[in-house]
Protein backbone atom coordinates (compact mmCIF):
# COMPACT_ATOMS: atom_id res chain seq x y z
CA UNK A 1 0.00 0.00 0.00
CA UNK A 2 2.74 2.42 0.92
CA UNK A 3 4.56 1.84 -2.35
CA UNK A 4 1.39 2.27 -4.40
CA UNK A 5 0.47 5.60 -2.79
CA UNK A 6 3.84 7.14 -3.69
CA UNK A 7 3.06 6.52 -7.38
CA UNK A 8 -0.26 8.38 -7.32
CA UNK A 9 -0.88 11.64 -9.18
CA UNK A 10 -1.42 13.24 -5.77
CA UNK A 11 0.44 11.19 -3.12
CA UNK A 12 -1.44 10.41 0.07
CA UNK A 13 -1.13 13.05 2.80
CA UNK A 14 -2.46 13.22 6.34
CA UNK A 15 -5.22 15.64 7.27
CA UNK A 16 -2.70 17.62 9.32
CA UNK A 17 -0.37 18.01 6.33
CA UNK A 18 -3.20 18.89 3.94
CA UNK A 19 -4.63 21.62 6.16
CA UNK A 20 -1.17 23.03 6.84
CA UNK A 21 -0.37 23.04 3.12
CA UNK A 22 -3.53 24.89 2.09
CA UNK A 23 -3.35 27.33 5.01
CA UNK A 24 0.27 28.08 4.13
CA UNK A 25 -0.39 28.53 0.40
CA UNK A 26 -3.53 30.68 0.63
CA UNK A 27 -4.59 31.37 4.24
CA UNK A 28 -7.31 33.89 3.34
CA UNK A 29 -8.88 31.86 0.55
CA UNK A 30 -12.41 30.72 1.35
CA UNK A 31 -12.37 27.04 2.22
CA UNK A 32 -15.98 26.13 3.10
CA UNK A 33 -19.21 28.08 2.62
CA UNK A 34 -22.30 27.02 4.61
CA UNK A 35 -25.09 28.29 2.35
CA UNK A 36 -27.95 27.68 4.78
CA UNK A 37 -26.09 28.70 7.92
CA UNK A 38 -24.69 31.88 6.38
CA UNK A 39 -21.18 31.01 7.59
CA UNK A 40 -17.85 30.48 5.91
CA UNK A 41 -14.27 29.82 6.91
CA UNK A 42 -10.96 30.45 5.18
CA UNK A 43 -8.13 27.93 5.13
CA UNK A 44 -6.27 29.56 8.01
CA UNK A 45 -9.41 29.52 10.13
CA UNK A 46 -10.22 25.95 9.07
CA UNK A 47 -6.85 24.70 10.18
CA UNK A 48 -7.05 26.52 13.51
CA UNK A 49 -10.55 25.21 14.26
CA UNK A 50 -9.75 21.60 13.34
CA UNK A 51 -6.51 21.66 15.36
CA UNK A 52 -8.27 23.00 18.46
CA UNK A 53 -11.16 20.53 18.25
CA UNK A 54 -8.69 17.68 17.65
CA UNK A 55 -6.63 18.74 20.67
CA UNK A 56 -9.79 18.66 22.81
CA UNK A 57 -10.68 15.20 21.48
CA UNK A 58 -7.33 13.93 22.70
CA UNK A 59 -8.03 15.30 26.20
CA UNK A 60 -11.12 13.05 26.31
CA UNK A 61 -8.97 10.03 25.48
CA UNK A 62 -9.94 9.78 21.80
CA UNK A 63 -7.06 8.57 19.67
CA UNK A 64 -6.06 6.42 16.74
CA UNK A 65 -8.60 3.72 15.92
CA UNK A 66 -11.32 4.98 18.28
CA UNK A 67 -14.81 5.35 16.85
CA UNK A 68 -16.50 8.74 17.18
CA UNK A 69 -20.18 9.04 16.20
CA UNK A 70 -20.99 12.43 14.66
CA UNK A 71 -24.70 13.27 14.47
CA UNK A 72 -25.62 16.51 12.70
CA UNK A 73 -27.25 17.73 9.54
CA UNK A 74 -25.11 19.39 6.88
CA UNK A 75 -23.48 22.50 8.25
CA UNK A 76 -20.00 23.94 8.63
CA UNK A 77 -19.55 22.73 12.18
CA UNK A 78 -20.21 19.11 11.16
CA UNK A 79 -17.26 19.20 8.77
CA UNK A 80 -15.03 20.82 11.40
CA UNK A 81 -15.79 18.01 13.84
CA UNK A 82 -15.53 15.36 11.08
CA UNK A 83 -12.05 16.55 10.06
CA UNK A 84 -10.92 16.83 13.69
CA UNK A 85 -11.80 13.17 14.23
CA UNK A 86 -9.65 12.24 11.24
CA UNK A 87 -6.92 14.62 12.40
CA UNK A 88 -6.24 12.50 15.52
CA UNK A 89 -6.45 9.19 13.62
CA UNK A 90 -9.88 8.27 14.96
CA UNK A 91 -12.77 6.81 12.94
CA UNK A 92 -15.61 9.15 11.92
CA UNK A 93 -19.07 7.57 12.09
CA UNK A 94 -21.39 10.23 10.60
CA UNK A 95 -24.70 8.43 10.67
CA UNK A 96 -27.75 9.85 8.89
CA UNK A 97 -29.79 11.98 11.30
CA UNK A 98 -33.04 11.21 9.45
CA UNK A 99 -32.73 7.55 10.44
CA UNK A 100 -35.16 6.43 13.12
CA UNK A 101 -33.96 6.88 16.70
CA UNK A 102 -34.31 3.15 17.34
CA UNK A 103 -32.02 2.30 14.42
CA UNK A 104 -29.51 4.97 15.42
CA UNK A 105 -29.36 3.52 18.91
CA UNK A 106 -28.94 0.02 17.51
CA UNK A 107 -26.07 1.10 15.28
CA UNK A 108 -24.32 3.02 18.04
CA UNK A 109 -24.59 -0.05 20.25
CA UNK A 110 -23.05 -2.49 17.81
CA UNK A 111 -20.42 0.02 16.61
CA UNK A 112 -19.24 0.58 20.19
CA UNK A 113 -17.90 4.17 19.94
CA UNK A 114 -15.47 5.90 22.27
CA UNK A 115 -17.57 9.07 22.04
CA UNK A 116 -20.89 10.30 20.63
CA UNK A 117 -21.06 13.92 19.43
CA UNK A 118 -24.47 15.37 18.55
CA UNK A 119 -25.70 18.73 17.36
CA UNK A 120 -27.94 20.83 19.58
CA UNK A 121 -30.72 20.92 16.95
CA UNK A 122 -31.25 17.17 17.29
CA UNK A 123 -33.15 15.22 19.92
CA UNK A 124 -29.79 13.97 21.12
CA UNK A 125 -30.85 13.27 24.70
CA UNK A 126 -33.35 10.74 23.40
CA UNK A 127 -30.75 9.12 21.13
CA UNK A 128 -28.09 8.68 23.82
CA UNK A 129 -30.38 7.99 26.79
CA UNK A 130 -29.27 4.79 28.51
CA UNK A 131 -26.30 4.16 26.20
CA UNK A 132 -23.04 3.17 27.87
CA UNK A 133 -20.96 5.64 25.86
CA UNK A 134 -19.98 9.22 26.75
CA UNK A 135 -21.76 11.86 24.70
CA UNK A 136 -21.22 15.58 24.21
CA UNK A 137 -23.47 18.14 22.60
CA UNK A 138 -22.12 20.78 20.22
CA UNK A 139 -23.59 23.86 18.56
CA UNK A 140 -22.06 26.41 16.22
CA UNK A 141 -18.47 27.53 15.81
CA UNK A 142 -17.07 29.94 16.87
CA UNK A 143 -20.07 31.76 18.36
CA UNK A 144 -21.54 28.81 20.25
CA UNK A 145 -20.46 26.91 23.28
CA UNK A 146 -21.46 29.04 26.24
CA UNK A 147 -23.12 26.25 28.23
CA UNK A 148 -21.00 24.11 30.58
CA UNK A 149 -20.39 20.65 29.17
CA UNK A 150 -20.94 21.77 25.59
CA UNK A 151 -18.14 20.80 23.20
CA UNK A 152 -17.08 24.28 22.12
CA UNK A 153 -17.22 25.62 25.67
CA UNK A 154 -14.64 22.97 26.51
CA UNK A 155 -12.62 23.72 23.36
CA UNK A 156 -12.61 27.43 24.17
CA UNK A 157 -11.53 26.82 27.75
CA UNK A 158 -8.43 24.82 26.85
CA UNK A 159 -5.03 26.44 26.41
CA UNK A 160 -4.53 27.70 22.86
CA UNK A 161 -1.71 26.44 20.71
CA UNK A 162 -1.79 22.83 21.96
CA UNK A 163 -1.04 20.70 18.88
CA UNK A 164 -2.70 17.28 18.64
CA UNK A 165 -0.24 14.39 18.87
CA UNK A 166 -2.15 11.87 16.77
CA UNK A 167 -2.45 11.60 13.00
CA UNK A 168 -4.13 9.44 10.36
CA UNK A 169 -2.31 6.82 8.29
CA UNK A 170 -3.45 5.57 4.90
CA UNK A 171 -4.23 2.02 6.07
CA UNK A 172 -6.17 3.22 9.15
CA UNK A 173 -9.94 2.95 9.12
CA UNK A 174 -11.33 6.37 8.21
CA UNK A 175 -15.09 6.08 8.47
CA UNK A 176 -18.04 3.82 9.10
CA UNK A 177 -21.32 4.80 7.48
CA UNK A 178 -24.72 3.19 6.97
CA UNK A 179 -25.76 2.18 3.47
CA UNK A 180 -29.42 3.22 3.85
CA UNK A 181 -32.20 2.93 6.30
CA UNK A 182 -34.77 5.49 7.34
CA UNK A 183 -37.21 2.60 7.88
CA UNK A 184 -35.14 -0.61 7.83
CA UNK A 185 -32.12 -1.32 10.01
CA UNK A 186 -29.16 -0.68 7.71
CA UNK A 187 -25.87 -2.38 6.97
CA UNK A 188 -22.72 -0.44 7.79
CA UNK A 189 -19.60 -0.22 5.64
CA UNK A 190 -16.05 0.56 6.77
CA UNK A 191 -13.45 2.35 4.62
CA UNK A 192 -9.79 3.12 5.16
CA UNK A 193 -8.09 6.42 4.27
CA UNK A 194 -6.33 4.99 1.21
CA UNK A 195 -9.60 3.76 -0.29
CA UNK A 196 -11.20 7.19 0.17
CA UNK A 197 -8.09 8.87 -1.25
CA UNK A 198 -8.16 6.73 -4.38
CA UNK A 199 -11.88 7.41 -4.85
CA UNK A 200 -11.13 11.13 -4.52
CA UNK A 201 -8.49 10.86 -7.22
CA UNK A 202 -11.08 9.15 -9.43
CA UNK A 203 -13.44 12.08 -8.82
CA UNK A 204 -10.69 14.46 -9.96
CA UNK A 205 -10.04 12.27 -12.98
CA UNK A 206 -13.73 12.27 -13.92
CA UNK A 207 -14.35 16.00 -13.44
CA UNK A 208 -10.96 17.63 -14.01
CA UNK A 209 -11.41 19.63 -10.78
CA UNK A 210 -8.49 21.71 -9.48
CA UNK A 211 -7.90 24.11 -6.61
CA UNK A 212 -9.52 26.87 -8.69
CA UNK A 213 -12.93 25.20 -8.68
CA UNK A 214 -15.94 26.13 -6.58
CA UNK A 215 -17.94 22.99 -5.84
CA UNK A 216 -21.59 22.77 -4.74
CA UNK A 217 -22.71 19.80 -2.59
CA UNK A 218 -26.16 19.48 -0.97
CA UNK A 219 -26.23 15.79 0.04
CA UNK A 220 -25.45 14.37 3.46
CA UNK A 221 -21.84 13.56 4.32
CA UNK A 222 -23.26 10.53 6.11
CA UNK A 223 -23.10 8.83 2.69
CA UNK A 224 -19.99 7.68 0.85
CA UNK A 225 -20.64 9.58 -2.39
CA UNK A 226 -20.39 13.11 -0.91
CA UNK A 227 -17.23 12.09 0.93
CA UNK A 228 -15.46 10.91 -2.23
CA UNK A 229 -16.95 13.40 -4.70
CA UNK A 230 -16.78 16.54 -2.55
CA UNK A 231 -14.81 16.16 0.70
CA UNK A 232 -11.81 14.26 -0.69
CA UNK A 233 -11.31 16.53 -3.76
CA UNK A 234 -11.63 19.51 -1.39
CA UNK A 235 -8.81 18.16 0.78
CA UNK A 236 -6.69 17.03 -2.15
CA UNK A 237 -6.81 20.26 -4.17
CA UNK A 238 -7.81 23.07 -1.81
CA UNK A 239 -10.86 24.03 -3.89
CA UNK A 240 -13.72 26.00 -2.29
CA UNK A 241 -16.54 23.77 -1.05
CA UNK A 242 -20.11 25.09 -0.82
CA UNK A 243 -22.54 22.99 1.24
CA UNK A 244 -26.31 23.09 1.74
CA UNK A 245 -28.51 20.94 3.94
CA UNK A 246 -30.60 19.73 1.02
CA UNK A 247 -31.36 20.50 -2.60
CA UNK A 248 -33.54 23.56 -3.21
CA UNK A 249 -35.39 23.84 -6.52
CA UNK A 250 -35.96 27.55 -5.95
CA UNK A 251 -32.40 28.42 -4.85
CA UNK A 252 -30.25 26.07 -6.93
CA UNK A 253 -29.50 28.44 -9.79
CA UNK A 254 -29.17 31.38 -7.40
CA UNK A 255 -26.45 29.46 -5.55
CA UNK A 256 -24.64 28.88 -8.83
CA UNK A 257 -24.93 32.50 -9.93
CA UNK A 258 -24.17 34.16 -6.59
CA UNK A 259 -21.15 32.00 -5.75
CA UNK A 260 -19.86 31.43 -9.28
CA UNK A 261 -20.07 27.67 -8.85
CA UNK A 262 -17.99 25.76 -11.42
CA UNK A 263 -19.01 22.16 -10.59
CA UNK A 264 -22.40 21.15 -9.17
CA UNK A 265 -23.28 17.78 -7.74
CA UNK A 266 -26.35 16.14 -9.26
CA UNK A 267 -28.50 13.05 -8.85
CA UNK A 268 -31.25 11.78 -11.16
CA UNK A 269 -33.96 12.88 -8.72
CA UNK A 270 -32.72 16.48 -8.92
CA UNK A 271 -32.33 16.33 -12.69
CA UNK A 272 -35.90 15.04 -13.00
CA UNK A 273 -37.18 17.81 -10.71
CA UNK A 274 -35.50 20.46 -12.84
CA UNK A 275 -36.93 18.90 -16.01
CA UNK A 276 -40.44 18.39 -14.68
CA UNK A 277 -40.60 21.94 -13.30
CA UNK A 278 -38.30 23.86 -15.67
CA UNK A 279 -36.64 27.03 -14.42
CA UNK A 280 -36.43 29.90 -16.87
CA UNK A 281 -32.78 30.82 -16.47
CA UNK A 282 -30.65 32.95 -18.75
CA UNK A 283 -27.52 30.92 -19.64
CA UNK A 284 -25.31 33.93 -18.94
CA UNK A 285 -26.34 33.91 -15.28
CA UNK A 286 -24.77 30.51 -14.73
CA UNK A 287 -21.89 30.70 -17.21
CA UNK A 288 -19.39 29.87 -14.43
CA UNK A 289 -20.78 26.31 -14.29
CA UNK A 290 -18.78 23.99 -16.52
CA UNK A 291 -20.39 20.67 -15.55
CA UNK A 292 -22.84 18.87 -13.32
CA UNK A 293 -22.49 15.28 -12.11
CA UNK A 294 -25.09 12.54 -11.86
CA UNK A 295 -24.72 9.46 -9.67
CA UNK A 296 -26.45 7.40 -6.94
CA UNK A 297 -29.13 6.05 -9.31
CA UNK A 298 -29.54 5.37 -13.04
CA UNK A 299 -30.18 8.30 -15.41
CA UNK A 300 -31.94 7.53 -18.66
CA UNK A 301 -30.24 8.70 -21.90
CA UNK A 302 -33.36 10.64 -22.85
CA UNK A 303 -33.32 12.61 -19.59
CA UNK A 304 -29.61 13.24 -19.97
CA UNK A 305 -30.07 14.73 -23.45
CA UNK A 306 -33.17 16.73 -22.45
CA UNK A 307 -31.39 18.26 -19.47
CA UNK A 308 -28.42 19.37 -21.55
CA UNK A 309 -30.71 20.79 -24.25
CA UNK A 310 -32.86 22.62 -21.68
CA UNK A 311 -30.14 24.16 -19.51
CA UNK A 312 -27.00 23.98 -21.67
CA UNK A 313 -25.19 22.29 -18.76
CA UNK A 314 -22.81 19.39 -19.47
CA UNK A 315 -23.74 16.26 -17.48
CA UNK A 316 -21.37 13.50 -16.42
CA UNK A 317 -22.89 10.19 -15.30
CA UNK A 318 -20.90 8.13 -12.75
CA UNK A 319 -21.45 4.68 -11.26
CA UNK A 320 -20.50 3.73 -7.73
CA UNK A 321 -21.30 1.40 -4.85
CA UNK A 322 -21.09 1.60 -1.07
CA UNK A 323 -18.55 -1.23 -0.92
CA UNK A 324 -16.73 -0.33 -4.14
CA UNK A 325 -16.54 3.45 -4.33
CA UNK A 326 -16.32 4.65 -7.92
CA UNK A 327 -16.58 1.81 -10.43
CA UNK A 328 -16.96 3.83 -13.63
CA UNK A 329 -17.28 7.41 -14.74
CA UNK A 330 -17.65 9.60 -17.79
CA UNK A 331 -14.76 12.06 -17.96
CA UNK A 332 -15.00 15.77 -18.59
CA UNK A 333 -13.01 15.18 -21.80
CA UNK A 334 -14.17 11.65 -22.67
CA UNK A 335 -17.84 10.75 -22.33
CA UNK A 336 -20.65 8.88 -24.03
CA UNK A 337 -24.30 9.70 -23.33
CA UNK A 338 -26.27 6.72 -22.05
CA UNK A 339 -23.27 5.05 -20.42
CA UNK A 340 -21.63 5.32 -17.00
CA UNK A 341 -18.28 5.86 -18.69
CA UNK A 342 -15.10 3.84 -18.58
CA UNK A 343 -13.88 1.97 -15.46
CA UNK A 344 -12.28 4.01 -12.69
CA UNK A 345 -8.54 3.89 -12.09
CA UNK A 346 -6.82 2.27 -9.08
CA UNK A 347 -8.93 -0.88 -9.22
CA UNK A 348 -9.65 -3.92 -11.38
CA UNK A 349 -13.01 -4.00 -13.15
CA UNK A 350 -14.62 -6.94 -14.94
CA UNK A 351 -17.92 -8.06 -16.41
CA UNK A 352 -18.20 -11.77 -15.65
CA UNK A 353 -20.27 -14.56 -17.19
CA UNK A 354 -22.04 -17.15 -14.99
CA UNK A 355 -18.89 -19.28 -14.98
CA UNK A 356 -16.73 -16.43 -13.71
CA UNK A 357 -15.02 -15.73 -17.04
CA UNK A 358 -14.81 -12.29 -18.67
CA UNK A 359 -17.59 -11.28 -21.06
CA UNK A 360 -16.54 -9.90 -24.46
CA UNK A 361 -17.77 -6.46 -25.57
CA UNK A 362 -21.50 -6.41 -26.21
CA UNK A 363 -22.28 -9.33 -23.88
CA UNK A 364 -24.04 -8.72 -20.58
CA UNK A 365 -22.68 -10.10 -17.34
CA UNK A 366 -22.29 -9.35 -13.66
CA UNK A 367 -20.06 -6.42 -12.75
CA UNK A 368 -17.23 -7.28 -10.36
CA UNK A 369 -14.30 -5.34 -8.88
CA UNK A 370 -11.23 -5.85 -6.72
CA UNK A 371 -8.38 -3.73 -5.44
CA UNK A 372 -7.55 -1.08 -2.83
CA UNK A 373 -10.34 1.28 -3.93
CA UNK A 374 -12.90 -0.82 -2.09
CA UNK A 375 -14.30 -1.04 1.44
CA UNK A 376 -12.32 -2.89 4.08
CA UNK A 377 -15.26 -4.34 6.00
CA UNK A 378 -19.02 -4.58 6.22
CA UNK A 379 -21.17 -4.87 9.32
CA UNK A 380 -24.50 -6.63 8.86
CA UNK A 381 -27.75 -5.41 10.45
CA UNK A 382 -27.29 -8.24 12.98
CA UNK A 383 -23.92 -6.78 13.99
CA UNK A 384 -21.78 -9.44 12.23
CA UNK A 385 -18.39 -8.06 11.15
CA UNK A 386 -17.22 -9.16 7.67
CA UNK A 387 -13.54 -8.33 7.15
CA UNK A 388 -12.75 -7.75 3.45
CA UNK A 389 -9.06 -6.88 3.87
CA UNK A 390 -7.67 -10.40 3.32
CA UNK A 391 -9.48 -10.86 0.00
CA UNK A 392 -10.07 -7.45 -1.58
CA UNK A 393 -6.85 -7.52 -3.61
CA UNK A 394 -7.23 -11.13 -4.80
CA UNK A 395 -10.92 -12.04 -5.03
CA UNK A 396 -13.64 -10.44 -7.14
CA UNK A 397 -16.30 -8.51 -5.25
CA UNK A 398 -19.49 -9.23 -7.18
CA UNK A 399 -21.79 -6.20 -7.16
CA UNK A 400 -25.07 -7.83 -8.17
CA UNK A 401 -25.32 -5.32 -11.04
CA UNK A 402 -25.65 -6.36 -14.67
CA UNK A 403 -23.65 -4.47 -17.24
CA UNK A 404 -22.22 -4.50 -20.73
CA UNK A 405 -19.16 -2.79 -22.21
CA UNK A 406 -18.94 -1.58 -25.80
CA UNK A 407 -15.91 -1.84 -28.08
CA UNK A 408 -14.56 1.46 -26.74
CA UNK A 409 -14.75 0.34 -23.11
CA UNK A 410 -17.77 2.45 -22.14
CA UNK A 411 -20.00 0.58 -19.68
CA UNK A 412 -23.80 0.55 -19.52
CA UNK A 413 -25.48 -0.72 -16.36
CA UNK A 414 -28.58 -2.60 -17.44
CA UNK A 415 -30.04 -3.63 -14.08
CA UNK A 416 -29.73 -5.65 -10.91
CA UNK A 417 -29.62 -9.44 -10.95
CA UNK A 418 -32.33 -9.53 -8.28
CA UNK A 419 -34.51 -7.22 -10.43
CA UNK A 420 -34.27 -9.29 -13.63
CA UNK A 421 -37.59 -10.24 -15.10
CA UNK A 422 -37.53 -13.85 -16.32
CA UNK A 423 -40.29 -14.21 -18.88
CA UNK A 424 -40.56 -17.59 -20.56
CA UNK A 425 -36.92 -18.32 -19.71
CA UNK A 426 -35.66 -15.02 -21.19
CA UNK A 427 -33.88 -12.54 -18.92
CA UNK A 428 -35.17 -8.96 -19.27
CA UNK A 429 -33.45 -5.99 -17.63
CA UNK A 430 -35.96 -3.41 -16.34
CA UNK A 431 -33.84 -0.30 -16.97
CA UNK A 432 -34.23 -0.50 -20.76
CA UNK A 433 -38.01 -0.53 -20.44
CA UNK A 434 -37.93 2.23 -17.80
CA UNK A 435 -36.04 4.41 -20.27
CA UNK A 436 -38.56 3.85 -23.06
CA UNK A 437 -41.47 4.65 -20.76
CA UNK A 438 -39.93 7.92 -19.66
CA UNK A 439 -39.63 9.08 -23.26
CA UNK A 440 -43.38 8.86 -23.76
CA UNK A 441 -45.53 12.03 -23.57
CA UNK A 442 -46.93 12.98 -20.18
CA UNK A 443 -44.82 10.57 -18.12
CA UNK A 444 -42.75 12.06 -15.31
CA UNK A 445 -41.31 8.82 -13.91
CA UNK A 446 -41.76 5.12 -14.54
CA UNK A 447 -40.49 1.72 -13.47
CA UNK A 448 -41.30 -1.89 -14.34
CA UNK A 449 -41.20 -5.11 -12.36
CA UNK A 450 -41.81 -8.77 -12.98
CA UNK A 451 -45.09 -10.11 -11.61
CA UNK A 452 -46.42 -13.70 -11.50
CA UNK A 453 -47.89 -15.13 -14.71
CA UNK A 454 -49.35 -18.65 -15.07
CA UNK A 455 -47.98 -19.13 -18.61
CA UNK A 456 -44.62 -17.30 -18.80
CA UNK A 457 -43.68 -17.42 -15.12
CA UNK A 458 -43.38 -13.64 -15.04
CA UNK A 459 -44.92 -10.78 -16.97
CA UNK A 460 -44.01 -7.11 -17.05
CA UNK A 461 -46.01 -4.57 -15.06
CA UNK A 462 -45.32 -0.86 -15.39
CA UNK A 463 -45.89 1.83 -12.77
CA UNK A 464 -46.18 5.35 -14.13
CA UNK A 465 -46.21 8.80 -12.53
CA UNK A 466 -48.10 11.28 -14.73
CA UNK A 467 -46.60 14.72 -15.22
CA UNK A 468 -48.56 17.59 -13.65
CA UNK A 469 -51.29 18.80 -16.00
CA UNK A 470 -50.92 15.82 -18.36
CA UNK A 471 -53.28 12.95 -19.10
CA UNK A 472 -52.04 9.40 -19.74
CA UNK A 473 -54.02 6.40 -20.94
CA UNK A 474 -52.52 3.00 -19.96
CA UNK A 475 -53.32 1.44 -23.36
CA UNK A 476 -51.58 4.30 -25.15
CA UNK A 477 -48.54 3.70 -22.95
CA UNK A 478 -48.33 0.08 -24.09
CA UNK A 479 -48.81 1.17 -27.72
CA UNK A 480 -46.07 3.77 -27.31
CA UNK A 481 -43.67 1.14 -25.96
CA UNK A 482 -44.45 -1.11 -28.93
CA UNK A 483 -42.79 1.43 -31.23
CA UNK A 484 -39.47 0.90 -29.45
CA UNK A 485 -39.52 -2.59 -27.91
CA UNK A 486 -40.08 -6.15 -29.13
CA UNK A 487 -43.29 -7.81 -28.00
CA UNK A 488 -41.69 -9.93 -25.27
CA UNK A 489 -40.42 -6.75 -23.54
CA UNK A 490 -43.73 -4.88 -23.63
CA UNK A 491 -45.52 -4.12 -20.35
CA UNK A 492 -48.74 -6.08 -20.22
CA UNK A 493 -50.28 -3.86 -17.54
CA UNK A 494 -49.81 -0.21 -16.61
CA UNK A 495 -50.67 1.32 -13.24
CA UNK A 496 -50.88 5.07 -12.63
CA UNK A 497 -49.42 6.06 -9.24
CA UNK A 498 -48.78 9.34 -7.44
CA UNK A 499 -45.10 8.53 -6.84
CA UNK A 500 -42.56 5.72 -7.01
CA UNK A 501 -41.22 4.26 -3.76
CA UNK A 502 -37.52 5.15 -3.39
CA UNK A 503 -34.67 4.71 -0.97
CA UNK A 504 -33.10 7.72 0.73
CA UNK A 505 -30.55 7.77 -2.10
CA UNK A 506 -33.23 8.05 -4.78
CA UNK A 507 -33.12 4.44 -6.00
CA UNK A 508 -36.42 2.84 -6.94
CA UNK A 509 -37.55 0.16 -4.50
CA UNK A 510 -38.86 -2.43 -6.93
CA UNK A 511 -39.82 -4.88 -4.18
CA UNK A 512 -42.22 -2.24 -2.89
CA UNK A 513 -43.73 -1.99 -6.40
CA UNK A 514 -44.22 -5.76 -6.44
CA UNK A 515 -46.03 -5.51 -3.12
CA UNK A 516 -48.20 -2.74 -4.56
CA UNK A 517 -49.07 -4.97 -7.53
CA UNK A 518 -50.16 -7.73 -5.16
CA UNK A 519 -52.33 -5.25 -3.26
CA UNK A 520 -54.02 -4.05 -6.46
CA UNK A 521 -54.28 -7.23 -8.52
CA UNK A 522 -54.01 -10.36 -6.45
CA UNK A 523 -57.50 -11.74 -5.69
CA UNK A 524 -58.34 -12.29 -2.02
CA UNK A 525 -57.88 -15.77 -0.64
CA UNK A 526 -61.11 -17.79 -0.62
CA UNK A 527 -62.90 -18.20 2.71
CA UNK A 528 -61.32 -20.89 4.83
CA UNK A 529 -58.10 -20.98 2.79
Amino acid sequence: MQEMSRDLAIPFSTVADLLARHAGAHPEKTAIVDLDGGKEVDFAGLREAVERIAAWLETTGVGRGDKVVVLADERLVKLLVFLAVWRVGAIACPFHVEMSVAHLRDIVTYIGPRLVLWHADLDGDRIVEGLDYPSVRFSSWPDGGSEPGELFAAVGAQASGAAPRGTNFETDTACIFSTSGTTDRPKCVEWDHLGLWLCGLSSLDFTGMTGEDRLLEYRTFSWLSPQILALMPFLQTGLTLHIARRFSHGRFFDWIEDHRITVAIGVPTVINMLLNRPVDIEPGRIDSLRLMTSSSAPLSPDRWRRFEETYRIALLQFYGASEGGWLCGNRHDDRKVGTVGRPARHMEFAILDPGGGPCPPGVEGEIAIRGPQTAVAAITPAGEYRDMRPTRLAEWLRTGDIGVADEDGFVTVTGRIKDLIIRGGVNIAPLEIDGVLMRLPGIEEAAVVGVPDPIYGEEIAAFVVVRSGASVDPQNVIAGCARHLPDFKLPKSVFLVDSLPKSDRGKIRREALKSLWHERVRPPDPPGA
